[in-house]
C-alpha cells in the first residue's frame, strides 16, 4: 500500500514530461517521414526524367527534330542540375543529427540553379501542348506515339506524353510544399528552423519568379513574330482602336520631341540595344558580302576557258588544262558546297534569330510611349483604367525581359558571328592548300621545275627578249611590204581652215587626223577622220609624248600621237602653170599624208 501510494505521485509528476517526449518523437518521427518523402520522390522523379530524356525521345526520332527540341525543352539541363541535388540529398543522411539544417543548406545553394532551368523549361511547355494538339489532330501518329508511351511509361495512361511533360512544373512547384513540411515538424527554438524559413521563402520566389519570367515570355511572344504582310492586309487590320493607339503615341512623341514632357532615360537599355544595332549591323553586312561572293564564285565557275581547243598539240598547256578542269570539277565545287553548309547557312540563321528581338525593341518604343502617358495620368488623376494598367505592365515586363537577356543574346550573336568568319577563313585556307598542292604535282611535270628561282627568272628573260626581236623584225618587214597610204580626202569647206593654219604654223607643222577621236578628258579632242591640225607640241604637261597638244584652227586640246600623220601640201598641175602669176588664196589643197618625221610617234594610215 505505502509502495503504492510512492508510485502514484511520482507518475503524475512525471506526465508532463512524459508528454513532451512522446510529441517530440512525434515530431521526430514526422520530420524523418517528410525528409524520406523528399528523397524518395525526388529519386523517382529523376528517373522518370531519364526515362523522357532517353528511352521516349530517342524511340520519337521519325518527329522533325524542331519538334524534340519544343517538346523536350532544356530537360537535359534539367537532369543534371536535379542529379547533383540527388546526390547531395543522399549525402545529408550520412549525418542524422544535422540532416535537415544540411537540406535547408543545400536548398539555400541550389535555389538560384533551379530557378535558371526549371525557368526555360516552364516557359517553353505551353508551346509543347500546342504542339500535342497538333498531333491529336493525325490519329495514326498519335496513336504510335500513344505506344510508345505505354510501353516505357505504363502508368501514364491516356494522357500520354502530356502526363511526362507536365512532371517538372509539378515537381518546383511541390518543393516548398515538402519544404514546408519538414518546417512544420521541426521545433521552433531547433538550429535547423530560421534555416528551413529561409529555404522555404527562396523555393516560393523561384515559383514566383518562374511565373513572371513564363508572363514576361508570353507577353514577348505575341511581339517577336516577324509578319510579312501585304498593303491590303495591313489596311484589314486598321480600325478606330488602332488609329486611337497611334494617334496617342504619336502625340505623345511631338511632345517629348518639343520639350514640353521628360523623356523616360533608361541609360542600361540604351547601351545593350546600341550593341545589339552594332552586332546585327555586322550580321547583315556579312549575310551581303557572303551572298555576292557565292554570286562570283558561280560566274568563276562557269567560266571554264581549259575546254577550248588551243590547237597546241601537248606540254605545259595540256597538263594546265588537266589542273584546271581538275579543280573545277572537285576542289571548287567542293568548297562552294562547304561554304554553303558552314557559312551561308549559319549565316542566314543567325540573321533569323535576331529578326524577333529587333521586333521586340521597336515595339517596346511603342509600349514606352503608351507607359509615359498612363504613368502621367497617374501623377494627374491618381488612378488608371484597367486597360491602362495592363498597358504599364505590358512595358515593364518587355522592358524587364530585354535587360535580362539582351546580354546574353549579344554576347551568343558575337560568340556565333565570330565562330563563323573563322569558318570563313578556314575553308579559303583549306582550298589554297589543296590547290597549292594539286598545282606542285603538275609543276613536277614541267620541263624546267628543277631551275631555281633565279635561273627561271633569267630563262624567262632570255625568251621574252628573243620574241621581241622576232616582233620587231616582223614589224619591219611588215613595213617594207606595206602598199603605200592612199590620200584622205580634205573635210568638205576645210580648205579656208587649212589656208589660215598653214599661213599660222607652216607647212611642218600641220597633221591629219587618221582615224576619229573620242576625247575623254576635259582637255581632250573629239575629232573627225580627215580633220587637218597643227601642232603645238608633242607631249602633254606630264612629259607623256603619247599625247601632243594640237590646234584645230577654233580649238586647242590633245590627241592620241598615233592618229596623226604629217600632212604636205601638193600643188595641182594647174598651180604649177600658173605659178608666174601666184595669188595669195588661188592655191587647191591636196593632202598627201606621210610618216611623220617624229621617231617617237607611230605612223599610222588609214585607207580611204
Amino acid at each position: 500500500m505505502a509502495d503504492h501510494e510512492t508510485d502514484e505521485p511520482s507518475s503524475r509528476t512525471g506526465s508532463p514530461d512524459g508528454e513532451g517526449r512522446v510529441s517530440g518523437e512525434r515530431l521526430l518521427l514526422h520530420q524523418r517521414l517528410a525528409v524520406r518523402e523528399l528523397i524518395d520522390t525526388e529519386l523517382s522523379y529523376l528517373h522518370m526524367l531519364r526515362l523522357c530524356a532517353s528511352d521516349i525521345r530517342s524511340c520519337l526520332q521519325q518527329l522533325p527534330q524542331g519538334d524534340l527540341d519544343v517538346l523536350f525543352s532544356n530537360i537535359d539541363d534539367v537532369i543534371k542540375v536535379n542529379s547533383r541535388f540527388l546526390h547531395d540529398l543522399q549525402e545529408t543522411a550520412s549525418r542524422k543529427e544535422e540532416q535537415v539544417h544540411l537540406i535547408g543548406n543545400l536548398f539555400l545553394e541550389c535555389h538560384e540553379e533551379l530557378e535558371r532551368v526549371y525557368k526555360v523549361y516552364c516557359a517553353s511547355y505551353d508551346q509543347a501542348l500546342l504542339l500535342l494538339d497538333t498531333y491529336r489532330r493525325e490519329p495514326e501518329l498519335q496513336r504510335e506515339i500513344q505506344s510508345i508511351i505505354e510501353a516505357v511509361v505504363p502508368q501514364a495512361g491516356p494522357s500520354g506524353l502530356s502526363f511526362l511533360l507536365v512532371i517538372p512544373l509539378q515537381r518546383i512547384t511541390k518543393y516548398p510544399l515538402l519544404l514546408q513540411k519538414i518546417l512544420e515538424n521541426t521545433v521552433p527554438d531547433a538550429s535547423a528552423y530560421p534555416v528551413l524559413q529561409r529555404a522555404v521563402s527562396a523555393l516560393q520566389d523561384v515559383n514566383t519568379n518562374i511565373n513572371e519570367y513564363k508572363r514576361r515570355k508570353e507577353v514577348a511572344s505575341k511581339y517577336t513574330k516577324v509578319e510579312q504582310l501585304t498593303l491590303r492586309e495591313r489596311l484589314a487590320r486598321l480600325n478606330t482602336h488602332t488609329l486611337s493607339k497611334k494617334t496617342t503615341r504619336l502625340s505623345q512623341l511631338l511632345k517629348q520631341e518639343a520639350g514640353l514632357v521628360p523623356r523616360t532615360e533608361d541609360k542600361e537599355f540604351d547601351d545593350l540595344e546600341e550593341r545589339f544595332h552594332w552586332v546585327s549591323l555586322c550580321v547583315t553586312e556579312m549575310k551581303n558580302n557572303v551572298a555576292v561572293y557565292l554570286d562570283n564564285l558561280e560566274a568563276f565557275l562557269r567560266f571554264r576557258p581549259q575546254e577550248y581547243d588551243l590547237d597546241i598539240p601537248g606540254g605545259p598547256v595540256v597538263q594546265h588544262c588537266s589542273l584546271m578542269r581538275d579543280l573545277q570539277l572537285q576542289a571548287f565545287p567542293h568548297f562552294k558546297q562547304r561554304l554553303k553548309g558552314l557559312v551561308w547557312q549559319p549565316l542566314c540563321s543567325l540573321a533569323k534569330a535576331l529578326a524577333g528581338p529587333q521586333n521586340l525593341i521597336k515595339k517596346r518604343l511603342d509600349k514606352l510611349l503608351d507607359f509615359e502617358r498612363v504613368e502621367e495620368k497617374l501623377l494627374e488623376v491618381g488612378s488608371v483604367t484597367y486597360e491602362e494598367q495592363e498597358a504599364r505592365h505590358t512595358y515593364q515586363a518587355l522592358n524587364s525581359l530585354l535587360v535580362a537577356e539582351l546580354p546574353q543574346l549579344n554576347q551568343l550573336a558575337t560568340r556565333w558571328l565570330g565562330q563563323i568568319l573563322r569558318t570563313f577563313v578556314g575553308l579559303q585556307r583549306e582550298l589554297a592548300q589543296q590547290v597549292l598542292q594539286r598545282a606542285e604535282g603538275s609543276l613536277a611535270q614541267l620541263p624546267h621545275y628543277h631551275l631555281s628561282e633565279p635561273a627561271f627568272r633569267k630563262l624567262v628573260e632570255d625568251a621574252l627578249g628573243q620574241t621581241g626581236h622576232q616582233l620587231r623584225s616582223f614589224q619591219e618587214n611588215f613595213e617594207k611590204v606595206l602598199p603605200p597610204p592612199t590620200m584622205q580626202p580634205l573635210l568638205p569647206g576645210a580648205e579656208r581652215q587649212v589656208q589660215a593654219l598653214l599661213s599660222r604654223y607652216g607647212p611642218e607643222k600641220l597633221y591629219q587626223v587618221t582615224s576619229s577621236v573620242s576625247g575623254a578628258g576635259t582637255l581632250d579632242l573629239t575629232l573627225p577622220r580627215g580633220q587637218i591640225v597643227a601642232l603645238l607640241q608633242n607631249k602633254d604637261t606630264r612629259g607623256n609624248s603619247s599625247r601632243w597638244l594640237v590646234d584645230t584652227g577654233g580649238h586647242r586640246g590633245y590627241v592620241p600621237a598615233g592618229k596623226l600623220d604629217l600632212y604636205r601640201v601638193i600643188p595641182r598641175q594647174e598651180e604649177v602653170k600658173e605659178q608666174e602669176w601666184p595669188h595669195k588664196d588661188s592655191r587647191h589643197l591636196t593632202p598627201e599624208p606621210t610618216p611623220a618625221p617624229v621617231p617617237s610617234v607611230p605612223v599610222v594610215t588609214q585607207p580611204v
